[in-house]
């Protein structure tokens, strides 16, 4: 390995470097696909049609080198994409909450639905995003949360890759019944949805009971002695989201407040809520935070009722770029990237920097 950062993840998927890199940029899914990892574009709150266009685009910016896509799929979500029966259902001490952060960081209207309330996370709209990627000539079928069995049987039958990240030995569990490809450890120090295992406890655990299975090693993976130390641990691979965030090509996906957010942040700056969303969200910390975290403030509801309550209020602070609510997810590792640079450059320097402590 004195020469080339390579392990068997390498060959099994046909990448130059074992770096899977998360974004939900098409243009640093693109560039990450290029500069030799393997870019998993994130199409969670995207519509069917938009993945549609997002894995044609993906595919004539990479020609035959593999990328793919990581869809958020958890158990227990409405059958129907129905708002109005979701709005039904939120309790008004819920709405006058969200009404006074709005009303106290004069918050204007947003001239359309946030990103998180465009539609009901749902069995619904999740069986329509799943026939856009299965249609696709996607590589990677990545399941985010959930790792529904029949979705990994129709990916696999179709010849796609499938992954499952996990957070505890208890998830790993239920992906190994279901017979997937590749696991990815996904440990505390991750940014967005996140468990309680620092990642450094995590990757052994789960190499260990993973059945002979890959396993990548995801949070707070910001260095090439980051890299180097998963490897150590038994990991073939990791995967890395931060990292993209500060990108010029993430540019496309990103307001300048919350990249210049991100450039100043360091390990400290970040926290996790279920304020967004209703699960864990590791995220850059804000008013926003702050004001779901204080004695006063409701419970944030579970998935999908808390999405629908803020999804609105998000997209409007993110439009008129509210400074003390604008936030995104990130994770620990957000302290080593300070500058903008290119997908290629963060690449090259996370490769030389794992070959030099390797050796």
């Amino acid at each position: 390995m004195s020469q080339n950062l390579t392990t068997s993840i390498c060959q099994d998927y046909g990448i130059t470097y074992p770096i899977f890199g998360f974004a939900h940029s098409i243009n640093a899914t693109i560039a990450i696909t290029n500069a030799g990892g393997l870019g998993v574009f994130g199409g969670t709150r995207s519509t069917p049609e938009e993945i549609e266009q997002a894995m044609s685009t993906i595919r004539a910016g990479v020609g035959d080198k593999p990328f793919g896509i990581d869809l958020v799929m958890p158990p227990g979500m409405p059958e129907q994409d129905n708002r109005a029966a979701i709005e039904a259902e939120i309790p008004e001490p819920h709405r006058e909450f969200v009404k006074g952060i709005r009303d106290k960081y004069q918050v204007p209207e947003g001239t359309g639905p946030g990103m998180r309330s465009r539609f009901v996370r749902s069995t619904e709209m999740l069986d329509q995003q799943l026939e856009a990627v299965m249609q696709s000539d996607v590589d990677l079928f990545a399941c985010g949360i959930g790792a529904p069995p029949r979705a990994v049987d129709q990916a696999k039958a179709l010849g796609k890759k499938t992954c499952a990240l996990v957070g505890s030995p208890h998830h790993l569990n239920r992906a190994l019944h279901t017979g997937i490809d590749l696991i990815v450890a996904q440990g505390y120090d991750a940014g967005a949805h996140t468990g309680q295992i620092g990642t450094f406890s995590l990757i052994p655990q789960i190499v260990e009971a993973a059945e002979g299975l890959p396993v990548l090693a995801a949070g707070g993976v910001a260095t090439g002695r980051h890299i180097a130390a998963s490897l150590m641990l038994g990991a073939v691979g990791v995967w890395i989201g931060t990292a993209w965030l500060t990108t010029y090509e993430h540019q496309d996906h990103m307001s300048a407040l919350n990249q210049k957010k991100l450039l100043e942040a360091g390990p400290e700056d970040t926290v996790i809520s279920r304020a967004d969303s209703g699960k864990t969200l590791r995220q850059i910390r804000s008013a926003w935070s702050m004001e779901w975290a204080a004695d006063d403030a409701p419970a944030p509801l579970k998935m999908p009722f808390q999405d629908i309550l803020v999804g609105d209020l998000l997209g409007a602070i993110d439009e008129h770029s509210v400074d003390a609510l604008v936030h995104s997810p990130a994770g620990q590792g957000i302290g080593w990237f300070n500058e903008v640079r290119s997908v290629t450059d963060v690449m090259q320097d996370l490769v030389n920097e794992a070959i030099q402590t390797l050796n």
